[in-house]
């Protein structure tokens, strides 16, 4: 399952594979994973001698759910300093995006550059 998050199973055989004293690139290819995921996780998570599967897949939650929540698209947006008027820099904001975009600039791209 490449590309997703590692489950809880899947860091319980990664204990396991350290505490057989099996390399990370063994360790990756049983779980059909990038040998860096693997390495990255145990290094994250105490190391190769401390490393436990129950407290990093708990550590592992607590980062994923920390997200901050963006703020509503509709939401009203916070005085401009310096006397801006608010529409003509959301005006300007989109015709510069425009431009980037007609330049090859993806929209993405071009939105966060604006």
């Amino acid at each position: 399952m490449p590309g997703g998050r590692l489950t809880q199973q899947e860091r319980q055989q990664i204990a396991l594979g350290l505490a057989d004293g099996l390399a990370y690139a063994e360790i990756a290819r049983r779980l059909d994973r990038p040998t860096s995921t693997v390495t990255r996780e145990v290094m994250r998570n105490g190391g190769p001698t401390a490393y436990r599967a129950d407290l990093a897949h708990r550590a592992a939650e607590r980062r994923a759910h920390r997200r901050r929540q963006a703020a509503p698209r509709g939401a009203e947006a916070p005085p401009q300093a310096y006397g801006r008027d608010p529409e003509a820099v959301r005006a300007y904001e989109e015709t510069l995006t425009t431009v980037f975009m007609q330049s090859g600039t993806p929209q993405m791209m071009a939105r966060v550059m604006a």
